[in-house]
């Protein structure tokens, strides 16, 4: 088994195309396991690993994807419950998230948010925080003291911005990780 666990949610594919981009970079199946969907594992298998990235779009109103917000299959809405008696004591976790911070600047990158405080609640620490510099919002829940929980993704109107940012930030997170930099 590798190392790290690579899961994400997703409805129209931005997300997975994130976690595909994070693979590519440590093309180490012995370090960095395959980017699967959470609707694809189990709860025994999530867990497993000591290191996780994770995930998630924000959508509509600032909701986790699943089928409540119109996804066509399962995702961290239904995952969530199945691991919810789970610690997380001892385990690190880094997290993405993808919004719109134009057309949802009131929300923007919530499930992030929720993500982070979820694990949180049951003892994970977190790597990877963000700075808010460089994107126009009014409110997020995935903001703590100034600074994003996670990678902030906007690939509706920061897409030149991706590559970039998601380099930085893999180069932020790999020496906790153990990831070559």
């Amino acid at each position: 088994m590798a190392k790290i666990g690579l899961f994400f949610g997703s409805n129209t594919g931005k997300t997975r195309k994130v976690a595909k981009m994070i693979k590519k970079k440590f093309d180490d199946d012995e370090l960095l396991a395959k980017p699967l969907n959470v609707n694809r594992t189990t709860a025994e298998e999530f867990a497993a690993y000591e290191f996780l990235i994770i995930g998630t779009p924000t959508l509509g109103d600032g909701e986790l994807p699943g089928l409540s917000s119109d996804c066509d299959a399962e995702s961290w809405e239904e995952f969530l419950p199945k691991i919810e008696d789970t610690s997380f004591e001892g385990k690190t976790i880094a997290i993405f998230g993808l919004g719109d911070q134009v057309g949802y600047p009131d929300e923007f990158l919530d499930a992030m948010g929720e993500l982070h405080e979820f694990f949180t609640e049951r003892g994970a620490a977190f790597v990877g925080e963000w700075p808010t510099d460089g994107y126009e919002f009014d409110a997020s829940e995935a903001v703590v003291d100034d600074k994003f929980v996670g990678l902030a993704l906007d690939l509706d109107n920061q897409t030149g911005l991706t590559e970039e940012r998601l380099t930085a930030w893999l180069a932020q997170i790999a020496p906790t990780f153990g990831l070559p930099v």
